[in-house]
Parts: structure tokens; C-alpha cells; sequence
């Protein structure tokens, strides 16, 4: 999608606004925090807009890439390439999470029991929730559940899995009318154009939705509850850092474009992460600017949506360190060979983990009752901090989906060099010199 000269001083402004927001918010959480959860509605109605449209774009974003690419072969060339490279990187994601966590240990001398862990009822009935949604979180009903029952139901519950898989199957039956399609596939892409121009509207009350968020999340938690975790999520942070800039460095350089000047690009929707705790609020403009970056439309449309289930590598990061985490704080010892079976358990359970609400919880419960060594009462012990580590896990979760459709795109072709030099860098080595 082109964007207007109009748009391009807005978004300088934007970011300026986003931070100016946050402050304020995280200000107003902590000084007065009563005021702050009063705010909440701001945040929740700010994301609501944005899965309001979510949905319909990312259904018209891959109709009318696959009707327009119209080899349906190359479309499942694209589907493999992602869906290999995504289990690539989020299984160097848990791995480098077990390492971490085994180094820093940040769980070690809280010395937590079973009985205690779970202490209010609130979070005893919190953690007994979480651990009933993890039975019906297997392999089987993951599958099952990618398979709408219902298409108008997929999209009233916003279900990206069961959008994105009706989207393939329209596509396709769409690029097999040929010449009689046509007239659908253009109006598709004038509805696309207007489903955007939702999205510049819905962006401008951006500041309101991330001060809101943020209000609400320090008012209600508080800073005293980072101190008994702060080991925590020091190295929660810090493990995503070194992922960012040292693996998916690695593999932006690999690739022939500039990680830093990709950051630079998407600093907005990173921002807008950052103050709403939620990467999906950022997924329409993403689509935008890495269309407009160079990426084809029918790999974008393709990888982006897929990797909300597939290439969750914040989340992974964070659900390997919290097993750990937990083991530790029940001075539980887990050998070379259990963590590795853990990593598998996490590996399987971690997909999908975005589609359903307090999914990272139900994933955790999913993986610990999988062990049957560690207690799901340890849930409890993150109930209180989870909520401020959850911007790193949907920052990175962001970050490393563009880098995952660039790359794919880049793979199979559909990247212009050009426009993609222009704005994200070029450096001495390329995707085609190194076979990434």
C-alpha cells in the first residue's frame, strides 16, 4: 500500500505522540492508580478497533495476493518455506531460553511450596482455570480447530488460523476462474484500499489506546510487584535482546538488509507494542509497510497471519524460561535430558499460543502437567509480573515475524530489491549468495 504524502508527516508524529502517551500513562498508573485502572477502557477500545479490521484484511490481503499470483504451486512453496523456517527459529528461541535460564537461575531462593504458591483465591481459581483450558490445548484439537465450522463465525471471533485458512481456499478457487475472476479480484483490492484507510483512522486515537494500557497495567500491578521477580524479568529482557540483535541480526544480515535500519522502519508499530502489550494491534500496518518495503502481497499475506500461530519467538523465549523458572522455585532439578524433552513438549504446546485468550498461561499449564514433575500451581508465581513482561514477548513476536516474510519473500523471488534497498539497507552478503 502507497503512502500518501499527507500520511508521512502524521507518522513522524506518531511516534512522538506513542512515547509522549506512555509516559504519561505509566505516570499516571503510579502516582494515582485508581485513575490509571479507570483508564482501562481506553486500551481495551483501542485493540478492539483493531480487530475489528484485522480479520477482513487479512482475508482480502491474501485473496487477492494468491488470485494474482496464480501459480497455487508457488503458494505452497511459500507455506513450506515459512512453516520450516519459522520451526528453525522458535526452536533456537526455546533453546537459548533454557540456556539463559540455566545460567541466570532467576528462580533460585524464592523456595516456593504448592500449597502457597497459589496463596489469594483469586489467583488458586486463576491457575485452576488456566490449567482446565490446557486439556483441550493438544495437537489434535490445534488442528481440528484451524478448520472453521462456521466462515462468518471465523471472523466474529476473530480466529486468524480459521480466516487464513478459508483465505487460501478462496484465493484459490478465485485464481482458478481466470479472466472471469478479474472483476472480484479488483474489487477485493478496492476494498483492501478502503479496509487501510479504516486503519489510518483507527491509528489517530493510537496515543489514547497505548496511555490507557499503560495507565492501567502499572495502577493495577503496581512496581512493587517486579521486585520478588525482578531476576526474572531481567533476564526475560535481556534474552530477548540477545535474540534480536545476535540470531535474527544474524539472519538479517544473511538475508542483505540492515537489522537496525528495519527497526528504524517499523519504529511506530513497535511503539505501539510497546504501550499496548499486544503485537496484533500492530498486524494491518505491518501488512502496509512491508507491501510497501518490497515484500510481495501474497507473502505477506501469507507469512504474516501464519506466524501468529507459528513463529511466536518472544513467547517462546518467555515460556522456556518460566518452566525453568518454576522448577526452580520448587526446587525441582530437571537434567540435560528432561529440558530437551521440554523444548519438544514446548515446541508442539507454543503453537497457536496467540489464537486464544491468556494463551501463554494455557501453554504453560499445557507443558507442566505434560512433565509430571512440576506443580501448575507455580502458575501463581507469575500471575502478578506476567502482565509487564508481556511487551517484550509481543515486541520480539513482531520484530521476528517482518524479519520471517522478508526473508520468505526474498527466497521465493517476490522481493524488490529496489524499494527494499531504499528503505531497510543493503549489506555485502544476500539471501541468494548464502542459501539462507
Amino acid at each position: 500500500m502507497n503512502e500518501g504524502a499527507a500520511a508521512k508527516p502524521y507518522r513522524g508524529q506518531l511516534t512522538v505522540q506513542v512515547v509522549c502517551a506512555i509516559a504519561i500513562g505509566a505516570a499516571v498508573g503510579f502516582l494515582k492508580p485508581s485513575w490509571g485502572q479507570a483508564l482501562q477502557p481506553l486500551g481495551d477500545g483501542f485493540i478492539r478497533l483493531v480487530k475489528m479490521v484485522v480479520g477482513p484484511i487479512i482475508f482480502l490481503t491474501i485473496v487477492v495476493g494468491i488470485a494474482t499470483m496464480g501459480d497455487l504451486k508457488k503458494v505452497g512453496r511459500v507455506g513450506l518455506k515459512a512453516l520450516l523456517y519459522f520451526e528453525v527459529v522458535t526452536t533456537l528461541a526455546l533453546a537459548i531460553g533454557l540456556l539463559v535460564a540455566n545460567v541466570m537461575r532467576p528462580g533460585d531462593g524464592i523456595q516456593a511450596q504448592p500449597a502457597a504458591a497459589a496463596g489469594a483465591e483469586v489467583a488458586e481459581k486463576e491457575t485452576a482455570d488456566y490449567a482446565a483450558e490446557a486439556k483441550h490445548h493438544s495437537a489434535k484439537d490445534f488442528l481440528l480447530n484451524v478448520i472453521p465450522d462456521n466462515v462468518v463465525n471465523a471472523f466474529a471471533k476473530g480466529d486468524l488460523m480459521q480466516i487464513l485458512f478459508f483465505a487460501v481456499l478462496f484465493g484459490a478457487a478465485l485464481a482458478g476462474l481466470g479472466e472471469r475472476g478479474t472483476p472480484l479480484v479488483k474489487a477485493f483490492e478496492q476494498l483492501t484500499a478502503a479496509f487501510f484507510g479504516v486503519v489510518a483512522l483507527i491509528m489517530k486515537v493510537a496515543p489514547l489506546g497505548a496511555l490507557g494500557a499503560m495507565a492501567y497495567t502499572v495502577g493495577k500491578f503496581g512496581l512493587k510487584a517486579l521486585l520478588p521477580l525482578i531476576t526474572l524479568m531481567g533476564s526475560v529482557y535481556m534474552t530477548m535482546l540477545l535474540f534480536i540483535f545476535i540470531v535474527l541480526g544474524s539472519i538479517c544480515r544473511a538475508a542483505g538488509f540492515s537489522l537496525w535500519r528495519y527497526l528504524a522502519y517499523i519504529r511506530e508499530e513497535i511503539l505501539l507494542v510497546l504501550g499496548t502489550s499486544s503485537s496484533e494491534s500492530a498486524l494491518p500496518l505491518m501488512i502496509e509497510k512491508l507491501t510497501a518495503a518490497g515484500c510481495g502481497k501474497a507473502v505477506v499475506g501469507l507469512v504474516i497471519p501464519a506466524g501468529y500461530s507459528f513463529n511466536l519467538d518472544g513467547t517462546s523465549i518467555y515460556l522456556s524460561m518460566a518452566v525453568l523458572f518454576i522448577a526452580q522455585a520448587f526446587g525441582v532439578h530437571l537434567g540435560l535430558g528432561q529440558q530437551i524433552s521440554i523444548m519438544f513438549i514446548l515446541m508442539l504446546t507454543s503453537k497457536g499460543a496467540a489464537a486464544v485468550t491468556g494463551g501463554g498461561f494455557v501453554t504453560l499449564a499445557a507443558t507442566l502437567s505434560a512433565t509430571h514433575v512440576l506443580p501448575v500451581e507455580g502458575l501463581a508465581l507469575l500471575l502478578g509480573v506476567d502482565r509487564f513482561m508481556s511487551e517484550a514477548r509481543a515486541i520480539t513476536n513482531l520484530i521476528g515475524n517482518g524479519i520471517a516474510t522478508i526473508v520468505v519473500s526474498k527466497l521465493e523471488g517476490e522481493f524488490d530489491e529496489a524499494r527494499g534497498a531504499a528503505v531497510l539497507g543493503r549489506t555485502r552478503r544476500s539471501v541468494d549468495t548464502v542459501g539462507v
